[in-house]
């Protein structure tokens, strides 16, 4: 199963943390809702992980990597 369906089955499609968004057509896409920092969208990725752990029992990896701390 895709991180996208995942995700969708969790109902977080448009979830939004500040300015990073997940896309209302696909739920494997953050979106720059406005504005969105690189914190945000860390913390968007965050919350996606731990909702889809917490209620499905998958966890999902990052395809992409941060570097620095911000």
């Amino acid at each position: 199963v895709g991180a996208g369906r995942l995700i969708d089955q969790c109902g977080l499609k448009g979830h939004r943390i500040g300015g990073a968004q997940v896309s209302h057509l696909h739920a494997n896409i953050i979106v720059n809702g406005g504005g969105a920092t690189a914190a945000e969208v860390r913390a968007l990725i965050e919350h996606l992980q731990a909702t889809v752990l917490a209620k499905l029992g998958h966890h999902l990896e990052q395809e992409i990597a941060f570097v620095g701390e911000f």
